[in-house]
């Protein structure tokens, strides 16, 4: 029944009840014949005090208008007051509170993206704990030079421009990975003492359209605040690519942030004090207008290091472990061409390792062997089991490769022969310069060839048949005979022309668009120069096999038995055998210098 009818009831002649009872507690008005007999009406009392209060108005001490009807009021306790106003007040509040506080926990995880989601995600580094200066750089003298000269910029500024000179306003890095371009950078942050912020290429770009460039507005922002301040750019080709290239020609984000970048290097005032340093070991992949002058002033080229180079670098790591006094440095360096500066650093590191896991307190040369082997394939399978035949038939291959490349390649010795598994090869011929190339001439080239399709020719010679494993060496020929051909000129039906794709990497977009039609008699002439240049090559291998037969037994004989050889003894067992089989010096040497035609 609803309060109204309550009302009504109180003013009316005959009532319909004759006894309410009140429960402002539970807000509701239970009415029948008497206090104690069960309720005949039950009527909700709106929640408002000031008609919960109309009803004692009606009579005063007992003495009701109506007389008829008995009205027994039950008071709320100050109890359930309170809960009601926690229920409707302090409850809602705490749980606003609740969810504030584990938005700002959340935001303090993630370092508050949430907030900054358009903001620089660049770090800063001044008086780092790890400072590193040019003096733990080794290997990369001409770029330590170019850069020394920047951090002087940056110290003397004055100096320079007292005579008119401007700063240049970027320095790019460009190398193969593991060169030490992050490494230079952290160098001059250490040398210059100077702000130091560091990004990633990658932490511009996002999934939403406009981050990128709102980040690329706050670094540069960010780095206005100081008078000298350096801003380094890491893998900046993951920003900077070449625009216009994208397939299908949709909107690309990257596009947009490198055109804020663009717009950011162009537009600071000359003289700002502020130096962009960017690495990356893709440059052909930039845009050119990243690239020209008033950008990126100086593009530093870093190359693996030569001996010298790899001498110093394993100088730098060595001496910061304890190491026994037969480990050589010089002989370290000559056995490791190609290895870049971060390739010496895990050698070195893997070396460490292997001491400590044969119980060493110093690292030993036997150790520093191991880990080149472990750096240049992997490491040693122990698990995979070869059958009886196909053990044979692997140590006549390797046989091959090292007996062949002794003969053909005398500027390459032979350093070590092995039939023990490591990484995906079965076994290896490891052949070592006696110093760093830049050049390769045509002679060295076929005498490539010739040594790699030596353990082809080797299990013809001996097993009358070719196995799956020499898939690998017939790739390495091919590359090489379409090098010969089609881009270094050594064909004499080609002639000094570079036909055909070039080696350079691929990059979708650009490449796509490009030119690299070959009418069908070029190619048959490349084919067929390339099958004669492997022709001859396997023929003087095959040859070679033969006339050195005795040789090769020897070192199958003794790779089945030790499975691992050494450059000293292989060449022991060579010459013993040779000597055996009546061919002389004079014999060896015609051999030696016939190269294929």
């Amino acid at each position: 029944m609803s309060f109204s009818w309550l009302l009504e009831q109180f003013d009316s002649d005959s009532p319909a009840f004759k006894a309410v009872q009140v429960d402002l507690r539970r807000g509701k008005a239970f009415c029948g014949e008497g206090p104690e007999s069960p309720p005949q009406f039950t009527v909700n009392i709106p929640p408002d005090p000031e008609l919960a209060s109309e009803l004692p108005r009606l009579g005063a001490e007992g003495q009701l208008r109506n007389d008829q009807i008995d009205v027994t009021l039950v008071p709320p306790r100050w109890n359930e007051t309170w809960v009601q106003i926690v229920g409707y007040l302090i409850l809602p509040i705490a749980l606003v509170l609740f969810f504030y506080f584990m938005f700002v926990r959340q935001m303090q995880s993630t370092g508050g993206q949430a907030i900054t989601f358009g903001k620089s995600r660049h770090q800063r580094f001044q008086n780092a704990y790890e400072r590193v200066t040019f003096d733990d750089v080794a290997g990369v003298d001409e770029a330590k030079e170019e850069l020394e000269e920047v951090v002087e910029f940056l110290r003397e500024p004055e100096k320079f421009r007292a005579v008119g000179a401007e700063i240049p306003k970027g320095v790019l890095l460009t190398g193969p990975p593991g060169s030490g371009k992050t490494l230079l950078a952290r160098a001059i942050a250490g040398e210059a003492n100077v702000p130091f912020l560091y990004i990633s290429g990658s932490d511009f770009v996002e999934m939403f359209v406009g981050v990128g460039a709102s980040r690329v507005r706050d670094l540069f922002e960010q780095a206005k605040h100081h008078d000298r301040c350096i801003v380094f750019i890491d893998e900046i080709d993951a920003v900077g690519r070449h625009r216009g290239t994208g397939i299908g020609g949709g909107h690309d984000e990257r596009e947009q942030t490198l055109n804020q970048l663009l717009v950011e290097m162009d537009g600071f005032d000359k003289n700002s004090g502020v130096i962009i340093l960017a690495a990356t070991n893709r440059p052909d992949v930039l845009d050119p207008a990243l690239l020209r002058p008033g950008r990126f002033d100086r593009r530093i080229q870093i190359d693996a290091p030569d001996v010298k180079g790899r001498e110093a670098i394993f100088r730098i790591y060595i001496r910061e472990r304890p190491t026994a006094e037969d480990v050589s440095v010089e002989t370290l360096a000559r056995r490791t061409p190609g290895f870049t500066g971060a390739d010496c650093k895990t050698l070195v590191n893997e070396g460490s390792i292997l001491a400590a896991r044969r119980g060493k307190v110093r690292i030993d040369m036997v150790d520093l062997e191991d880990s080149i082997d472990r750096v240049y394939l992997g490491i040693e399978r122990k698990s995979r089991v070869l059958s009886d035949e196909e053990r044979n038939a692997l140590a006549i291959h390797e046989a091959g490769h090292a007996l062949v490349g002794m003969k053909t390649m005398p500027d390459e010795p032979v350093h070590k022969v092995s039939i023990v598994s490591r990484g995906k090869a079965l076994g290896f011929t490891m052949q070592l310069p006696a110093e760093d190339r830049h050049m390769y001439s045509r002679d060295y080239l076929l005498g490539r060839i010739t040594s790699t399709l030596g353990g082809r020719a080797a299990e013809e010679a001996i097993i009358g048949q070719c196995f799956s494993g020499a898939a690998d060496d017939l790739s390495k020929v091919t590359d090489i005979a379409r090098a010969m051909v089609c881009t270094l000129g050594m064909s004499e039906r080609i002639g000094p022309l570079t036909v055909g794709r070039s080696d350079k990497h691929v990059f979708l977009g650009r490449d796509i668009m490009e030119d690299h039609s070959m009418s069908e008699e070029l190619a048959r002439v490349v084919d067929e120069e390339m099958r004669a240049i492997v022709e001859q090559c396997h023929s003087r291998a095959k040859e070679i096999i033969q006339t050195h037969r005795l040789a090769l037994d020897r070192i199958v004989e003794a790779l089945l038995e030790v499975e691992t050889l050494q450059g000293d003894l292989l060449g022991d067992i060579v010459r013993e055998a040779d000597a055996e089989a009546g061919l002389g010096r004079t014999h060896e040497a015609e051999s030696e210098a016939a190269p294929a035609e």
